[in-house]
């Protein structure tokens, strides 16, 4: 992880500041008092394009891109679709039910995990893992704290279990068939520009491509099945061995699954 601060917004409460130097501690980035300051002059200062902003019931990452902050995003419609009964491509894929474990090696900012633990329940599992310190500590406290949203969205979200850590060293540490599914969301070798949404985690993003060595691991820690997402037309699902099962006829994604 590059160098980051952590600060505040302006005129922050005692409890806000007191958060601020505990989580610069547990992370450890520098913490600095904000003032009046502006981003672009923190930057500056200290010689970073990463601040970790702390707020009285959130965080957020302020990159060049943008501002990451943790929110549902998709996930609040396409858990309403499937209670009225629809489907989901994601959901189609990876082929869970209430009761599975999943392993989510690609959380980013949640909302994939979110739908798969919605739909494992309160029986199944559902652990999500995410390399990047500051992206993790940002979506599991947003998935322990945020409340504007339906009550299905919100115990979805308490389920997950974040766990800070790549997927090649965490993988090997599990038993065989431990988990139903084991699940990629890469980032795309070539992005969708359009995805907006996205701009603000790409510089905080693990860009390397998935290895044939993880996806192995990845068989071997599945009962069933491991399910990769990419871009249509990518030569990924034949370079690590994925068939693909969803081509998403109006979609710019889709799905490609290794099944045991």
């Amino acid at each position: 992880m590059d160098n980051f601060i952590v600060t505040t917004v302006r005129k922050p409460t005692p409890d806000v500041e007191k958060l601020a130097e505990e989580i610069s501690s547990k992370l450890g980035g520098k913490f600095v008092t904000r003032e009046d300051f502006s981003f672009d002059k923190l930057k500056k200062l200290h010689g970073t394009e990463n601040i970790l902003l702390v707020k009285k019931n959130s965080l957020s990452v302020v990159t060049g891109d943008g501002e990451l902050f943790f929110h549902p995003n998709t996930a609040h419609l396409r858990i309403k679709n499937l209670r009225e009964g629809d489907g989901d491509r994601l959901i189609d894929a990876l082929k869970i039910s209430d009761g599975s474990t999943v392993l989510d090696c690609t959380l980013g900012l949640g909302s994939d995990a979110i739908v798969e633990s919605f739909i494992a329940g309160s029986t199944g599992k559902v652990v999500a893992l995410e390399i990047n310190p500051l992206i993790a500590e940002i979506v599991r406290r947003g998935l322990k704290n945020f409340s504007d949203d339906s009550e299905h969205v919100l115990t979805a979200m308490r389920r997950i279990e974040v766990v800070n850590v790549a997927a090649e060293n965490f993988l090997p540490t599990c038993a065989d068939n431990s988990f139903d599914v084991v699940y990629f969301d890469p980032m795309f070798r070539r992005p969708v520009k359009k995805s907006s949404g996205l701009n603000a985690i790409r510089p905080l993003a693990d860009g390397r491509p998935l290895s044939t060595e993880i996806v192995r691991e990845a068989v071997r820690v599945a009962k069933f099945r491991v399910v990769m997402k990419e871009h249509r037309g990518s030569d990924e699902f034949a370079r690590l061995g994925f068939k693909i099962v969803d081509g998403g006829k109006y979609s710019s994604v889709t799905f490609g699954v290794i099944e045991k």
